[in-house]
This record gives structure tokens, C-alpha cells and sequence, in this order.
């Protein structure tokens, strides 16, 4: 019974976590799409101060559907593992790609697409070897998994870490460095996905009818989680004012997620349980989403479709065989010759003329 009321819960987590990435994706097109209305009314854009996007129900339809996309994010973490519902977060950019490409008119070039398959196939990897983690099913189990020696340790050195890049590195080196502000709101963020597995307990307990407004964690959680969501916010906010989106985001996607699958595996001690094959399983998916987004986001201004292979291909065979290749190419391409001998001259070298060489033919 036990057995079968976990894949119910792992089934329920899948779905809201996927639900999530396809909400939160579709916000970020339905307040593109209201801000563009907007510039082309003329109305002064929210770059520049202007407040119109509040009077546009695009922009608002796109903020309650990230409202619906964190509510769902929220209530996974109370039926799944956060090995799985964290990872799956990068479902959400792809949502947003995908999407862009059809109603943004943003190009989506090779290797974005097979970026997007990469991260779906890790996904899809990471799904059927997720760890089946301890069951935590009380309050009162949550504050003894809470009070082990080994989470003790490892959130009093988040604590510690997060303070020194805080007050010592963060002055220093945080405007040149990507990495510190970066560290900062990840580490934080795997407190922050305790406090929210914590509370999603709490919420199931609450329906069930149980005190749970007396159980002192509840009054424990709630700060932590704010103190920890808005140190997050703060730092991620920064990163992302300083340096470039395309960087800072698979960057803050692998440190966070690593975080979480550290803390996670700490707290639940679910890798205990996991068979060699689904441990590799679960780290080669991870590693598939990781390449996936890097190649989402690095080259995605890089014009490059399979129509340009072939002529990459034709390049490439020139170089290799030499200019008298070229040559005989150009003179069986009539339409191509006068390029083709325009590259040909620049290449020659002014000894090669002199002399005479075949290649001036």
C-alpha cells in the first residue's frame, strides 16, 4: 500500500513540476508580447520608467501564469524528490524558446534545437532513474531529518560560505567576478528548497486535520524561507544587471541544481537506496540537460541552420585540397567564378604571382 501511495505522489510531483516549466515558460511570451503592444502604441516602455504594461492583460495574464507556475513548483516539492522537481526547472526555458520561435518571431538556430532535445532526453533520463527518497511524511520526521548531524553541518557551512561572499568577496570582486553573486543565491537556494519541502509537509498535514499550526517548525520555516527566497532574489537580480543573461543563466541552472541534489541527498539520504544504474542514470541525465542549455544559450545569436552546412562543408573541403581545387571549381561554377577568383587572388601570396603559379591561372 505504502509502495503504491509513493507512485501516486512521485506521479502527482512529475506532473506539477512539468505544469510548472510550461507555466512559467508561457509568462515570459505572454509579458514580451503585452510590452511589445505597448511600443508599438507608443506608450512609454517599463525600460524607461513607464508603468503602462499595469493597464495591458497580456502582461497580467503572463504574471498569473508564473503565479500558477510557482504555486505548482511549490506543491511538487511536497510529492516528489527535489532530486527531480529541481532539475526539471530547466524545462522552462525550453518552453520559453520554443515558444519565442513561434509567436516573437526569435529564430531558433541548430544549436538551439538540438539543445532543446538534449535537455528533453536528460530529462526524460533523470524521470525514470529519479531516487525514490526517504518517507517524510510527519512534521515531527521533518525536524529529526532537520536535526542530523550531517545537515547541521552542511547548512552551517552554506551559512558560513554565503556570509564571507556576502561581506568579504561580494565588495571586492562582485562587479568583475560572475561567479560570487551567482554562488550566493544558489547555496541559499538549497536552504530555501528544504524550507519549502518542509512546508509542503506542513500544507498536506493541515488538510488532514492535524495541529499543525502548533508544531514550532511551522513558525520556523515560514522566516527561513523568506529571509532565504529574498536573499536569492537580490543577488540573482544583480548577477543578471551586471552580466549577460546567456551567461549568468546555465551558469546559476548548474550551481543551483547541484546545490539542491547535495542538500537533498544529505537531508533524505535518498541516494542510499539507489541502484548503481540509477545513480549514473541520474547524473548522466543532469549532465545531458547541462549541455543542452549551454548550447541553448551560448550560441543562440550565432545565424546557423542546416542550410549553411553544406557550404561549411564546401569551405571546408576547398582548404583542404588545396587552391587548385578551388580553381577548378570556380571555372565549372560560372555564376560563382568572379567570387570564387576574387578569393583565389587575395590568398595568393605576392612570390606565388611573381612566378608564375598555376594558382594565377
Amino acid at each position: 500500500m505504502s509502495q503504491t501511495r509513493g507512485r501516486y505522489d512521485f506521479c502527482i510531483g512529475l506532473v506539477l513540476a512539468m505544469s510548472s516549466s510550461i507555466f512559467i515558460g508561457g509568462s515570459f511570451i505572454l509579458k514580451k508580447k503585452g510590452l511589445l503592444r505597448l511600443a508599438r502604441k507608443g506608450s512609454m516602455r517599463a525600460g524607461q520608467g513607464g508603468h503602462a504594461y499595469l493597464k495591458e492583460w497580456l502582461w497580467w495574464a503572463g504574471l498569473l501564469s508564473m503565479g500558477a507556475g510557482e504555486v505548482a513548483n511549490f506543491a511538487a516539492y511536497a510529492f516528489a524528490p527535489a532530486t527531480l522537481v529541481t532539475p526539471l526547472g530547466a524545462l522552462s526555458v525550453l518552453v520559453s524558446a520554443i515558444l519565442s520561435s513561434f509567436f516573437l518571431n526569435e529564430k531558433l538556430n541548430l544549436h538551439g534545437k538540438i539543445g532543446c532535445l538534449l535537455s528533453i532526453l536528460g530529462s526524460t533520463v533523470m524521470v525514470i532513474h529519479a531516487p525514490q527518497e526517504e518517507e517524510v511524511e510527519t512534521l515531527s520526521e521533518m525536524s529529526h531529518k532537520l536535526g542530523d548531524p550531517g545537515f547541521v553541518v552542511f547548512a552551517t557551512l552554506v551559512v558560513i560560505v554565503s556570509l564571507i561572499l556576502i561581506f568579504v568577496v561580494g565588495p571586492r570582486h562582485g562587479q568583475t567576478n560572475i561567479l560570487v553573486y551567482i554562488t550566493i543565491c544558489s547555496v541559499i537556494g538549497a536552504l530555501s528548497v528544504s524550507c519549502v519541502k518542509g512546508l509542503g509537509i506542513a500544507i498536506k498535514e493541515f488538510f488532514a486535520g492535524k495541529p499543525v499550526l502548533k508544531h514550532p517548525l511551522s513558525w520556523i520555516l515560514v522566516p527561513s524561507l523568506v529571509v532565504c527566497v529574498s536573499t536569492q532574489i537580490n543577488y540573482l537580480n544583480r548577477a543578471l544587471d551586471i552580466f549577460n543573461t546567456s551567461i549568468v543563466t546555465p551558469i546559476y541552472y548548474v550551481i543551483f541544481t547541484t546545490s539542491v541534489l547535495t542538500c537533498s541527498a544529505i537531508l533524505f539520504k535518498e541516494w542510499q537506496h539507489m541502484a548503481a544504474d540509477d545513480i549514473i542514470g541520474t547524473f548522466s541525465g543532469f549532465l545531458t540537460i547541462i549541455v543542452g542549455i549551454f548550447l541553448l544559450h551560448a550560441f543562440k545569436d550565432v545565424n546557423f541552420t542546416l542550410a549553411n552546412l553544406p557550404l561549411s562543408l564546401r569551405k571546408d573541403d576547398r582548404a583542404a585540397n588545396g587552391t587548385l581545387l578551388g580553381t577548378y571549381d570556380c571555372l565549372n561554377h560560372d555564376e560563382e567564378s568572379s567570387t570564387c577568383l576574387v578569393e583565389i587572388q587575395s590568398t595568393e601570396s605576392p612570390a606565388a604571382r611573381r612566378n608564375g603559379s598555376l594558382s594565377a591561372f
